[in-house]
């Protein structure tokens, strides 16, 4: 019987282009599945969030959660304009504390793409523009305890539903980072989020600016 015929150098070179002529096709799909599917993932835990902070208002005469998001804690001068409630911030508890008994597990508060961010270290900007505390690393979840981010002008000013004029567009809550659903600069910065009427939204980063300068009174 008679040896199978080996493969010879230039066959063997044309297989492994064609295998990298391949892999360069399917990788990007691969990664936008991965994203997608960590997208998903923090909408759902946003929704849950948002479960719980409707029976925390239950428990509390319908108002919101008076409690700090990791901006709130690290840059109270963000409070400023409001002096007794910057005067309480040493003294508050973080709202993913609060809503703990009203979750199952921490790892709501844990967006699966969360990958932190940090100030550039050259011109002391904020990478992302809309993440007050500085270099959370490895991860907002890891440092802080949370990936997500409150409206806290909706405990400020004592506010329930009923104070919202327009539930579903009033934002209570967006994850960290615009990069983690989108890239690095300000037209593909993508934020999920949380709305009053319990919907959750993938936003680019215009749109997560306007819903912040929407009426909550």
């Amino acid at each position: 019987m008679k040896d199978a015929k080996a493969f010879t150098l230039v066959e063997l070179l044309v297989v492994i282009a064609i295998i990298s002529i391949l892999a360069a096709l399917l990788f990007p799909v691969f990664l936008r599945a991965q994203s997608k599917a960590l997208q998903t993932v923090c909408l759902s835990n946003m929704h849950q969030i948002g479960l719980a902070i409707s029976m925390y208002d239950q428990d509390y005469d319908g108002l919101y959660p008076y409690g700090l998001d990791p901006a709130d804690k690290h840059e109270p001068n963000l409070w400023a304009a409001y002096p007794a409630f910057n005067a309480q911030i040493p003294h508050l508890p973080m709202l993913h504390t609060i809503l703990m008994p009203y979750v199952h597990s921490s790892e709501v508060f844990h967006c699966p793409a969360d990958s932190g961010f940090q100030i550039d270290e050259q011109t002391g900007a904020q990478i992302d523009p809309n993440s007050n505390p500085p270099n959370a690393e490895p991860s907002s979840y890891k440092k802080f305890g949370t990936s997500y981010f409150y409206h806290t002008v909706l405990c400020v000013l004592h506010l329930n539903d009923s104070s919202l004029p327009y539930p579903s567009k009033t934002l209570i809550m967006q994850d960290g980072s615009g990069m983690w659903h989108g890239g690095q600069f300000h037209l593909d910065l993508r934020y999920n989020t949380l709305f009053a009427d319990d919907h959750c939204k993938l936003l680019n980063y215009y749109q997560l600016q306007a819903s912040w300068d929407e009426p909550v009174q």
